[in-house]
């Protein structure tokens, strides 16, 4: 079955214009080179963003996010924050879009001279590409639910590879997923190297104990801009959270679950590792929580 990224098939992205380092071009003509250092080495970084109602949720922190990752590559793409938020901004005008979007901006190192991983092999211009397609979460998973299963493949500590990079290199989680597809896995619950719970495949991961709320350390799952926004809706609500490093038994006990994501937000988790979670979907703190961020997205895109 389908993960967390599943959605609705909309008519309307058929049409869609590409932003293509400058230019905007019809999605059939969409093209990088084969010499792309992201095509050919995973070499970039990305960001997932939301369009609602007329505004693009928490930017600010994405595109720290954004710069803090061309930073830790040692790669200038040439554009101020404001610069590339104004090319975002072009992007959604071109394609007359105000709300139910989701965007996809990516930058990589750009054409090189020769396969190779030398990041001095380059040819001195990043490649810039944004999508922006109307994409909404399947309405069907929030009461269906995720089925996750425990992956023997790890999460890895920052001087290795490391998991708050938001990396074109995604082979390690993709790896993680086909791991549990075959035993039933919607995504890959990952364990750090100490053998604690960490994170999703492609989200991150919480779940609820004696109504406590309970997710990762942090020191090995994503730099999730949901997660935080979650974990400061927990204060804001008054419901007790704790951040350590706890067994996937405690995650196989819980009285419900969910993963969160910028495409999203918070989806229940039905079963971990074939244990069916007691609480019907959306369990009530899901539901308590979910609730609280929809009204923090209409905060974030009040003028």
């Amino acid at each position: 079955m389908p993960g967390s990224q599943d959605f609705a098939a909309d008519p309307r992205n058929a049409d869609l214009k590409i932003y293509v380092n400058g230019a905007l071009v019809p999605r059939a003509e969409a093209r990088v080179s084969i010499f792309d250092a992201g095509f050919v080495l995973g070499d970039g970084v990305w960001e997932g963003l939301r369009l609602h109602k007329g505004r693009l949720l928490f930017l600010e922190t994405h595109l720290e996010r954004l710069y803090r990752g061309l930073q830790d590559i040692a790669l200038d793409i040439g554009l101020s924050p404001a610069e590339l938020t104004a090319e975002i901004e072009r992007t959604l005008a071109a394609n007359g879009m105000q709300d139910g979007a989701h965007l996809r901006l990516m930058v990589t190192r750009g054409e090189k001279a020769a396969v190779n991983q030398d990041p001095r092999n380059w040819l001195g211009k990043p490649t810039i590409v944004i999508t922006a397609e109307y994409k909404q979460p399947s309405p069907q998973i929030v009461t269906r639910g995720l089925s996750l299963v425990t992956s023997s493949i790890l999460c890895t500590p920052a001087e290795m590879f490391d998991m708050r990079l938001n990396s074109h290199s995604r082979l390690n989680l993709i790896r993680a997923l086909i791991d549990v597809m075959d035993k039933g896995g919607d995504e890959a619950l990952m364990l750090d190297p100490h053998g604690f719970v960490s994170s999703c495949n492609a989200t991150n991961f919480f779940w609820v104990r004696d109504g406590e709320v309970r997710t990762s350390k942090g020191d090995y799952c994503f730099n999730g801009v949901t997660r935080a926004n979650v974990i400061a809706l927990c204060e804001e609500e008054g419901l007790p959270l704790v951040l350590d490093n706890f067994p996937v038994e405690d995650a196989r006990g819980a009285d419900e679950a969910f993963v969160t994501g910028t495409f999203g937000g918070l989806t229940p988790v039905r079963e971990i590792d074939g244990q069916t979670l007691p609480a019907t979907l959306p369990g009530p703190i899901t539901t308590r929580l979910r609730a609280a961020y929809e009204r923090l997205k209409d905060r974030d895109a009040a003028p």
